[in-house]
């Protein structure tokens, strides 16, 4: 067993240090501490399994002895130092031949009571790994941008043809049940209509049009446009932040993209004692490598839509984002590829958590850079 440094354990209270082990050891991510020459000081049974050696091995060697010198995580370290603050980053590769590959979230905390010292976690299932799922649904949506144009024109011109000629015959026709007939096709043919216009959202593919926006303003608008139709009997809770700065986004998108998610949390919510939270929240030290791997881009403002539905089924959520792909007897499957799309218009990134009695998306999106007024 690993002993924990004691200036790692000063903070915790009367705990003892055998306890402090036993909590650590329980968890599944790797935690493990850092002394001031980036020397490893302690690790937990997951930081073992993780970089494939014993504690004994581990303790006392150097970090870059066992993670290349140019990873992320020494600059990570760096950064918690000297602003002696945690520090998060997701999307990021770790790889050495004895470990192989692993893409995660890197957490780096600065341990006050000890000068220099850092605890560093690391989450390889967690929303490093969701996020990078939903980076790979924005390669789904763009593939249907394609699609929707071509629907449109190659699908829509037939129908208006075929529909009129359903309607010509419903003029020459007696018998009920033979009108029942041309109603049906035209019917069919006005679904089939409203689905392609549906598609159509993705064709247009064109830069949106940014600004500063008001988050809380677009919740509350969104807020009262649920309650008033779809939502009304549900209660919904509002978690804010006010001290948010504003988004830097397109307030009508953005509306859509709230709209829909609170009509699906609405859907799945129970009839009875149904509810609905929504919150917003600043995530200092959120970046990620968006639109082709650029530069990284701060993602600091979340906002979270939760429902206490039964959740989403395990098979469908690795492709929950994708288009014709949804949960409802009756849905299209489009809402959530759009959101997806939106999001990514945007800069930033949607992840959700499932599981029976609780289920939330969460959007992470840029702060607009307001220009100092000069006097």
């Amino acid at each position: 067993m690993a002993k924990v440094s004691p200036t790692a354990l000063k903070s915790y209270g009367p705990r003892s240090s055998a306890d402090m082990a036993g909590i650590l050891n329980a968890l599944p991510e790797p935690v493990f501490v850092i002394d001031d020459q980036n020397l490893i000081s302690y690790v937990n049974l997951a930081s073992e399994q993780f970089f494939a050696s014993s504690s004994a091995t581990l303790i006392g060697r150097s970090l870059d002895k066992i993670l290349p010198p140019d990873s992320t995580i020494f600059t990570l370290i760096a950064q918690a130092r000297a602003a002696q603050s945690s520090v998060s980053e997701y999307g990021v590769t770790i790889e050495t031949p004895r470990i192989g590959t692993h893409f995660v979230s890197i957490d780096v905390s600065y341990i006050p009571e000890a000068e220099g010292e850092v605890v560093i976690s690391i989450q390889e299932r967690s929303i490093a790994r969701k996020i990078d799922h939903q980076l790979s649904h924005r390669n789904a949506a763009r593939s249907v941008t394609a699609m929707g144009a071509m629907l449109a024109h190659e699908i829509k011109n037939p129908l208006s043809g075929i529909r009129g000629a359903a309607q010509l015959l419903e003029s020459g026709l007696e018998r009920e049940s033979e009108r029942e007939l041309t109603h049906l096709i035209c019917e069919e043919a006005d679904r089939i209509v409203s689905l392609v216009d549906r598609m159509e959202s993705f064709a247009d593919d064109r830069p949106i049009e940014r600004g500063a926006v008001n988050i809380h303003e677009v919740l509350e608008h969104t807020r009262r446009l649920a309650q008033s139709g779809f939502a009304r009997n549900l209660k919904f809770t509002e978690s804010y932040d006010p001290s948010l700065p504003p988004v830097l986004g397109n307030r009508d998108l953005l509306i859509q993209v709230l709209l829909n998610l609170i009509k699906n949390a609405a859907e799945a919510a129970p009839s009875n004692g149904g509810e609905v939270v929504l919150t917003t929240r600043f995530l200092q030290g959120i970046r990620l490598a968006v639109r082709g791997g650029g530069a990284r881009v701060d993602l600091p403002l979340m906002v979270s839509v939760e429902d206490n539905g039964p959740g989403i089924p395990q098979d469908l959520q690795a492709h929950l984002f994708d288009p014709f792909v949804t949960t409802k007897a009756s849905g299209k499957g489009l809402g959530l590829a759009l959101v997806a799309k939106i999001v990514d218009a945007h800069g930033g990134v949607i992840e959700f958590d499932s599981e029976p009695g609780r289920t939330v998306f969460r959007v992470m999106l840029p702060v607009a850079r307001l220009r100092k007024i000069e006097p």
